[in-house]
């Protein structure tokens, strides 16, 4: 199991600057060995600096677009024009400003959401890296983002739901804990998968996040970890949080673990 790392910088947009350097140094990295660069985005409010970085120059003149697959990490049940879709947020910030062919850009089927659009995502998905395989054996991004909720959630793996439980599945239609909002089921990677990824880069920023970051931060991460986002740690792979002052505000000093 490998270490995580935990970065502080000063704000929300030190974090989306120090992301999308991240993200253009592991492109490049993936490409020259691989020659693509499988990467799962996140959606909420926490990546769209980095989205529009990556969009605009000199970050977006620094990747090779065409050697890119798009996967995502989770969906809203909405259509992929509705206000509440991942897919939505990072069309409208990020896939429509780059040149990135449609056929790289696997959305999940939000609009379809169902056991059916579940099997259809994690049969896709596995196509398109076959030749790219974990040692436990699922298809292996090479880089995932996440996100966190201010109750510890991380893509839509909620405290205390059967979805965190799963071991078979890569991708699951799940309900939601009552109360969250958007009240919408999902679609959203499970665990094994997270876990497989190359990297694993969390993005996490303001004070409503800092209970959960030390609840996270705090304990020894991994199947047994209280909370969803301290199960992610890959197997064979790193696994980075960057995280703002105001998030990181309970948790003083925190390095490797």
């Amino acid at each position: 199991m490998s270490a995580r790392r935990v970065i502080v910088v000063d704000d929300l947009a030190a974090l989306s600057s120090e992301a999308a350097r991240r993200f253009v140094a592991l492109a490049a990295e993936s490409i020259r060995a691989r020659g693509r660069f499988a990467v799962a985005l996140t959606g909420g409010s926490s990546p769209v600096g980095l989205y529009r970085l990556l969009a605009a120059a000199p970050y977006r003149e620094q990747v090779d677009w065409d050697a890119v697959l798009f996967f995502f990490g989770d969906e809203r049940c909405v259509p992929p024009d509705h206000a509440d879709s991942n897919y939505r947020m990072a069309h409208e910030t990020l896939l429509a400003r780059i040149p990135a062919p449609d056929e790289h850009i696997f959305r999940m089927a939000g609009e379809r959401c169902g056991e059916p659009a579940a099997e259809e995502y994690a049969s896709r998905f596995a196509r398109a890296l076959q030749g790219s395989a974990a040692p436990e054996g699922w298809p292996r991004l090479d880089l995932v983002l996440l996100g966190m909720g201010e109750e510890g959630h991380t893509a839509s793996l909620f405290p205390g739901m059967p979805a965190l439980d799963e071991t078979r599945r890569a991708v699951l239609w799940t309900a939601i804990p009552p109360g969250t909002r958007p009240d919408v089921s999902r679609l959203t990677l499970t665990l094994p998968v997270l876990n497989a990824a190359r990297h694993v880069m969390f993005l996490v920023s303001g004070a409503g996040k800092a209970q959960a970051a030390h609840a996270v931060l705090a304990e020894l991460p991994g199947p047994a970890a209280p909370l969803p986002a301290g199960r992610v740690r890959p197997s064979d792979g790193s696994l980075t949080w960057l995280i703002d002052r105001a998030a990181s505000a309970l948790t003083p000093s925190p390095g490797a673990a």
